[in-house]
Formats: C-alpha cells, sequence, structure tokens
C-alpha cells in the first residue's frame, strides 16, 4: 500500500524555484568539503602532513572542518546511545539499578582516562592508518557529549506527565508508538538544548582529544584542537587569536544551520493548554518554506518516519495492554547476585592490577586526600554556578525570542576551552606569586556553569504557559513566585544539569588543576593535576587509580546528594 502524501505536497506546482537553488548550492557545498578531507583520514600515519600541525591561518578552514566533523559524528554517535541507554534505564527497574550508577561513572572518567585506554584498541583496527587516530579522537570527543544527552533524556522519560501516560494507555498504544508519539517529542525541548552543551563541551575537551599519546609515541591529528595545543606550546598569541575566532566562525555557523531551527521546532512540543510566548522563525526556517522541491522531498521523508512512528510493532499475543510484570523476590535476588558477581570480579582485576604494579596503601592514601581536595573545589564551583545562573536562566528560558538570540554567545562561551585562558592565568599568578591551588580553580567553572545555565533554561522554555498565566492572574510574586512556581517546575532541569556539571567538573580538573605557558607550567594540589601526571610519565597503574578514585568519589557525591534530589523532584515536583 503507497504511503499517502499530504495535501499541502501534492497541491500546488513542485518544480525547484531560486530558493530551492540556493538550498542545493549549501548542500553541495558541504558534500564537497566532505569529500575533499575525506581522503586525509585513510592515509597512513607515516605520510607526509598526515600528523603535522602547521601554524599558517591558511590551513584554519581544513583543520575547523576535520574538527567539526568529527564532532558532529560523535554528536550522532552520542544520539543513538541516548535512545537506546536512557529508555532501559528508565524504563527496566533492575536495568536502571545497574545502567544510573554506570552513567554516574562514565560521566566522570577523565578524557585522558579514555585516550589512555581505547587509543591502541581503535589502531589496532586500522594498523598504520590515520583513521585509527580519527576514531580515537571522535570517540573521545563522545565521551564529553553522550552522558549529558543521556541524563537529560532519562529525566524526559522519568518525570512523564501522568494525565499524557494514561491517555497513551487509552488510545492503546504500543510500546513503540508510545515512545515516539509521547516520549520523544516531550523530551525533545530538553534534548535539544543539550545536544547544544554537548557540542560545546566537544570544543572544551577538543584540545586532549586532537593531541593523542600512546607510550611513547604522540600524535597531533590536524584540526582546531591541536593547533591551539601546538600555539600554546610555541607561545603563538597571534595563531590563538585566529583559533578563537575560527572557533566563533564555525559555532556561528552551525548554531544558524542546525540548532536554531532545531530550538524553533522543538517549542512545538511543550505541554501547555494556552499559548504561550512565542519567537520569530529563524531564517533558515523561513528559507526552507519558500522552497519547493526540498519541502516535497522534506514531506515526503516525514511521511516515512510518521509511518515508522506509527507502527505498532507490539511484540505482544495479548489484546490489550499488558501489565507491567510485577517484580519476584527470587529475580531481585539472582539479578542482584549477578550483579554483584560482575562488580566483583571487576573489582578484583582492577586491585590487581594496581597491586602488581606496586603501588601501595601510601598511593592510595595520597590519592583519595588529593580527591578530597578536588571535591571541595567542585561543591564551591557548583554552589557558586547555581546561585549566578538559575535566575538568568530562568529570565532566558521565558523568552523564547531572547533564548534564540542567546543561543550562539551561550554556546561560544560554552565552547571555549580552558587552555585558551593558559597565558592569561599563568603570567598573572607568576607576576603576583599567587597559589596555583587556589588560583587555577575557576578555570573549573568552564567544565561547570554551563551546564546548569542549559538546562535551566530548557526547563522554563518548556514550563507550561497556562501556569505562568494562572500565577500572574493571581497576582503570585517575588520570592513565592519562585518557590512555589518556577522553582518546582524547573526543579528536575536543574537536578540533571547540576549531576552532569559536577562530573563535568571533575572531569575538567585534568585540564584546569594543570596549566602551562610554553616553559612555564604551574600544577594545583588535586586529583586531576596527579591524573594529568600520571597520563604524561605514562604511569598506567597511577592513571587507573587516579580514574577509579575519582568514579568512586562522584558516584558517593551523586548517592547521597544529588539522587535523592532527583527522586524528590520525580515524585513531588514534576508538572
Amino acid at each position: 500500500m503507497p504511503l499517502p502524501l499530504p495535501s499541502a505536497l501534492t497541491a500546488g506546482r513542485r518544480l525547484p524555484n531560486i530558493w530551492d537553488l540556493v538550498a542545493v548550492l549549501c548542500v553541495f557545498a558541504a558534500i564537497l568539503a566532505v569529500v575533499q578531507v575525506t581522503p586525509a583520514t585513510f592515509q597512513p600515519i607515516d605520510a607526509p602532513n598526515a600528523t603535522v600541525v602547521s601554524l599558517d591561518p591558511s590551513h584554519l578552514p581544513e583543520y575547523a572542518l576535520r574538527t567539526t566533523l568529527r564532532m558532529f559524528a560523535a554528536l550522532f554517535a552520542s544520539l543513538v546511545f541516548t535512545f537506546t541507554f536512557a529508555p532501559l534505564a528508565a524504563k527496566s527497574r533492575r536495568a536502571g539499578i545497574v545502567m544510573v550508577p554506570i552513567l554516574d561513572i562514565l560521566q566522570s572518567v577523565p578524557i585522558l582516562g579514555f585516550l589512555t585506554f581505547t587509543t591502541a584498541f581503535f589502531m589496532s583496527l586500522f594498523p598504520g592508518r590515520v583513521i585509527g587516530l580519527e576514531l580515537a579522537a571522535i570517540f573521545a570527543v563522545f565521551t564529553s557529549q553522550a552522558w549529558n544527552m543521556a541524563f537529560s533524556f532519562y529525566q524526559s522519560l522519568t518525570t512523564l506527565p501522568e494525565d499524557l501516560v494514561e491517555a497513551t494507555r487509552a488510545f492503546r498504544l504500543s510500546p513503540w508508538q508510545r515512545f515516539w508519539r509521547l516520549e520523544v517529542p516531550f523530551g525533545m525541548p530538553g534534548l535539544v538544548w543539550n545536544m547544544m552543551l554537548s557540542m560545546s563541551g566537544g570544543w572544551f575537551f577538543v584540545v586532549a582529544s586532537e593531541a593523542i599519546t600512546l607510550g611513547d609515541q604522540s600524535w597531533k591529528l590536524p584540526g582546531i584542537g591541536s593547533y591551539v595545543a601546538q600555539a600554546l606550546d610555541d607561545k603563538n598569541m597571534t595563531a590563538i587569536w585566529y583559533a578563537i575566532g575560527t572557533m566563533f566562525l564555525v559555532i556561528l555557523a552551525y548554531d544558524q544551520l542546525l540548532f536554531r531551527p532545531l530550538v524553533a521546532w522543538s517549542a512545538k512540543f511543550r505541554v501547555e493548554l494556552t499559548a504561550g510566548a512565542t519567537a520569530e522563525d529563524p531564517w533558515v526556517l523561513k528559507l526552507l518554506r519558500r522552497t519547493r522541491a526540498l519541502r516535497f522531498v522534506g514531506g515526503s521523508v516525514a511521511v516515512v518516519f510518521g509511518f515508522i512512528g506509527r507502527m505498532r510493532l507490539d511484540f505482544s499475543s495479548a489484546s490489550k495492554p499488558s501489565k507491567p510484570a510485577t517484580p519476584t523476590r527470587l529475580g531481585d535476588g539472582l539479578f542482584f547476585i549477578s550483579v554483584a558477581v560482575v562488580a566483583g570480579f571487576a573489582a578484583w582485576q582492577i586491585v590487581r592490577y594496581v597491586l602488581v604494579h606496586d603501588v601501595g596503601l601510601a598511593d592510595l592514601a595520597e590519592v583519595v586526600g588529593l580527591g578530597f581536595i578536588t571535591m571541595v573545589r567542585v561543591v564551591v564551583l557548583i554552589a557558586l554556578a547555581s546561585l549566578i545562573w538559575v535566575p538568568i536562566g530562568v529570565w532566558i528560558g521565558l523568552r523564547p525570542s531572547l533564548a534564540r538570540s542567546i543561543g550562539v554567545v551561550a554556546q561560544f562561551v560554552a565552547a571555549f576551552p580552558a587552555n585558551l585562558f593558559f597565558p592569561v592565568f599563568v603570567i598573572l599568578i607568576v607576576r603576583f606569586r599567587g597559589s596555583p591551588d587556589i588560583w587555577l580553580t575557576p578555570l573549573m567553572i568552564l567544565g561547570t556553569q554551563w551546564y546548569i545555565l542549559f538546562n535551566v533554561i530548557a526547563g522554563a522554555s518548556a514550563f507550561p504557559g497556562d501556569l505562568l498565566e494562572a500565577s500572574r492572574n493571581f497576582r503570585i510574586g517575588g520570592w513565592l513566585w519562585w518557590r512555589r512556581v518556577i522553582l518546582p517546575g524547573i526543579f528536575p532541569y536543574f537536578v540533571t544539569g547540576a549531576i552532569t556539571a559536577s562530573g563535568g567538573s571533575w572531569n575538567a580538573a585534568i585540564v584546569a588543576e594543570v596549566a602551562s605557558w610554553g616553559d612555564t607550567k604551574l600544577r594545583a594540589h588535586g586529583l586531576g593535576a596527579y591524573i594529568a601526571q600520571a597520563t604524561d610519565e605514562g604511569n598506567f597503574a597511577h592513571v587507573v587509580l587516579g580514574v577509579v578514585v575519582m568514579s568512586i568519589f562522584v558516584l558517593a557525591f551523586n548517592r547521597v546528594l544529588w539522587r535523592p534530589m532527583y527522586a524528590f523532584a520525580t515524585r513531588r515536583l514534576t508538572l
């Protein structure tokens, strides 16, 4: 049976017009650019200029394109991970007990830890080829993007309004239909904002992901990150300014072409009974609406995806919606025993590896002490970032036109790598003889504040307009409005941002607790500096010890503080 096309697509002329020509030229230009840089990823590592970075600004367009392609490849992988991991963790009680702590641990593992243990694997898949290094870099960027998006979608799935869930049961939607027609649309506003933040997070760690070390060998993949690293090594401020300008142009381009249209599109999924504030559509959407052939092609694709979303794909033989299976004590017992066995085996392997490499109790005590120092920094920065960015995020999120306009600025400042501040911080600390333990700490906030800001903006943007109208009618204002209206509505989003901010801050400690400018290197006391030093020395046993202790700190912190707050938000404060 052929798929029916919408009447809007079948009516009128479909001949291309001038706007189709503009759009097609843009698409072909993008395809041509990708084709030009693709051969470089399959050449041998020892080929001329394969892993050589030049500070000549004429190379920056190519470097920017290669870095952007790596980040979008990682973003695509993050979306696949989000749509598989988060639903399983949210819908399966037993799986969630294990998968949510795993997500806590994964987001806290430093990007240097991933690079240390994954580079050899990817290079073994393509021996002697640049593609192995490319995959290692993409995976490293993936680790800076996926956890934030998965947490956002998990939060949306666990805070679905009960009346909407009951409506899906009344209409007898299958789990597949419910996922695509309720759960994905409900989580889309928050997910889009977190996709933007994930792209910015990728920029933050791109310097580390494009400079790869394996044993006594090191490579620099051509890109903006490696360009920045080379400029810092050479103390070339002019090259750093070139890199900053290129970053801004790239962020501006994909914000205008992708994220701003996505934010405008996701606004239609807001849950509200009355018309809320709206903003003018971005120019890209206006351009696409003026096309004819592209609208027909896009509409046809939408019909196909709509048909897939309407498929029942219900493997249950019962004619009525099946009730959730009641968990049994025997099943729970067997499940927990299996988890305990696997966790015990993994812990024993880690302990054995560390002991074999002569890591004793003194080393463990040192690492735990450094972990407490870094934890104090994280707690202070989380508190400061919350006090500053929650009110600002609410103010921005309740104004759709402002939220879209400020998006590119927020993405640029969130993407600004901490490494670019090294010259200023190092020079000032040396000049005024400041303490690195204190004055390097602000660098960690670059990996902290934006998670809170973007999630609060997403929560305020998705806040129902009918509740805002009711609060205005009842003349609720001041602190009462914050306490009774807006904070309960955005609280789940804030907790999600705070959880990812906490993990991001631990991760950022690897970059922030060690700063260098040419031959001058400053090091603060902390777990991040310990792992960075162990990585530079190739001491894998100390890297493992530091990563494990950091993961335990993050997991314990989330269990004691953030998870109880999240459970409270799910039970009492969801709309």
